[in-house]
């Protein structure tokens, strides 16, 4: 089997890579980047390097060509409608190449009636999937628990968490648990179920005085819970123009849209992901 995975110098491509040469040869595993200097320690792994733009299909045909599994991980986009595009090339691309099968990551916040920024991408993808004529499977990620850990420090001085969530909760996956997933789905002939929708979740969400809790515990300081409004929030982290974007996804959150449980991870893995206390209470003592 042969493997490609796009976005392999970025957060999660990166660690899928990582996992994934545990589970295959690193000479059947090609990794797509944007900046092939980037690239430098995933060559001297025994992995070859592709240079992609993934708005440029005939880059894309090119690397795609004799792989078995494309491992698709969206770039760092803020617009749906980019990313439509870009996924239009990938497909088109895939098509042309031949690719045996997609293996692409999702999202929860996909509903129909989600006003997160990225839902329609989200939504778009199993459908155009399910249209291409490829095999395809799915992993679904909730909110990522990472960016806890450096925001942490944030919350203990402001001694509260802010999120416009009102009383509804959320549910976490680590970018470790995900990437393990990830490549073991891409590994397992079983796993890579043609039309499967894989979404990896905790054993369990948050309410908002439920996540003050936890991070109370883990920084020893009183953390409570005092909402901000979605203005006010897009306001205070508009740094980089993603302060619309952020408080789209906890105005889904404060709809009930992305607290979704699911024991896919423990079906793929065969033992639970790590729990939110345990990962931040690791992550936070480094």
């Amino acid at each position: 089997m042969n493997y490609l995975i796009t976005g392999a110098t970025g957060h999660l491509g990166g660690q899928i890579f990582k996992e994934l040469i545990k589970l295959v040869p690193s000479t059947a595993v090609t990794a797509g980047v944007h900046t092939v200097s980037k690239a430098k320690h995933i060559a001297e792994t025994g992995a070859s390097v592709a240079a992609i733009d993934f708005m440029e299909e005939e880059t894309l045909v090119q690397a795609f060509t004799d792989k078995d599994v494309l491992i698709y991980i969206p770039s760092k986009s803020h617009s749906s409608f980019s990313r439509v595009s870009e996924l239009e090339n990938v497909i088109q691309a895939a098509q042309k190449a031949k690719v045996g099968h997609i293996l692409a990551m999702g999202f929860i916040a996909d509903q129909a009636n989600n006003p997160f920024d990225l839902s329609a991408f989200y939504g778009y993808l199993p459908r155009r999937l399910a249209s291409s004529g490829i095999p395809y499977t799915i992993v679904k990620n909730a909110l990522y628990a990472d960016p806890l850990v450096p925001y942490l420090p944030e919350l203990v001085e402001r001694q509260n968490v802010i999120y416009p969530m009102k009383d509804q909760a959320l549910s976490f996956i680590s970018l470790a648990d995900s990437s393990k997933a990830f490549a073991k789905v891409a590994a397992t002939k079983s796993l890579l179920i043609n039309g499967k929708i894989y979404t990896l979740t905790q054993e369990r969400n948050y309410t908002m005085p439920q996540l003050a809790e936890v991070l109370s515990n883990v920084s020893h300081a009183q953390i409570g819970y005092q909402p901000v409004s979605l203005k006010e929030f897009t306001e205070l982290y508009n740094q980089g123009n993603e302060g619309h974007m952020l408080a789209s996804m906890y105005d889904a959150g404060g709809k009930g849209l992305l607290n979704e449980i699911s024991s896919d991870y423990q079906l793929i893995m065969g033992h639970p992901a790590t729990s939110l206390f345990d990962f931040l209470t690791k992550e936070y003592q480094k």
